[in-house]
């Protein structure tokens, strides 16, 4: 009786999405999967050493080299998937100092009013609408990023000020009140935008 392979259940991988960055973020990405290659290759030499040692059952050090080589590539394949799935569009935070107000969007500050249904408490939080993977916060000001493919910020961009809108969020639903838009100071800007790190990106 022929043997049957059992179909198991794979999620779809998220749609192409357009992601902001900042200037040398894609420089960034290319960096990142040059040193994983650098990586790999050393790994390789480590693993040819280890094999010419003898009997590969105790041999450790053959072990451990293969288990990282392994890491390596789910990394590297990782890495290349989020390349191929997404369009990366760079943009310059300076222009964030004089946008319009109208409406949020990408570099504006905004403090939202979050309300759970559930059990009506509210909780007020000031954010800079930020590019993606940004995750600073200064706890002076109270200010926090949020990157623009966030839920929440997902939920209220291109409201304006005043505008309610009910949103599933990870905790449960809420009703969303956007209280107010500013533009961003650049100290803020300073203080809150890091050296730009590669994603961390789960592993499938």
């Amino acid at each position: 009786m022929p043997l049957h392979r059992k179909n198991l259940y794979r999620p779809p991988p998220p749609a192409p999405t357009t992601i902001y960055v900042r200037p040398g973020y894609n420089r960034v990405l290319a960096e990142e999967f040059e040193a994983l290659k650098v990586k790999r290759a050393a790994l390789v030499l480590d693993k040819i050493e280890a094999h010419s040692q003898g009997d590969l059952r105790e041999n450790f050090g053959f072990k451990a080299a293969k288990e990282a080589i392994r890491a390596v590539d789910r990394k590297m394949m990782a890495l290349d998937r989020f390349v191929a799935r997404n369009t990366f569009k760079e943009v310059d935070p300076a222009a964030w100092l004089t946008k319009s107000t109208d409406t949020l969007q990408l570099g504006h500050v905004t403090t939202i009013e979050k309300q759970d249904v559930t059990t009506k408490r509210t909780h007020s939080f000031t954010f800079l609408v930020t590019t993606y993977g940004e995750t600073a916060s200064d706890p002076d000001s109270g200010l926090e990023c949020l990157p623009h493919t966030s839920p929440l910020a997902t939920a209220v961009l291109g409201l304006a000020a005043g505008a309610q809108t009910k949103v599933m969020l990870p905790a449960g639903e809420s009703l969303l009140t956007l209280i107010s838009i500013r533009n961003p100071t650049q100290a803020e800007l300073d203080r809150l935008l890091m050296p730009i790190k590669p994603p961390d990106i789960d592993e499938e």
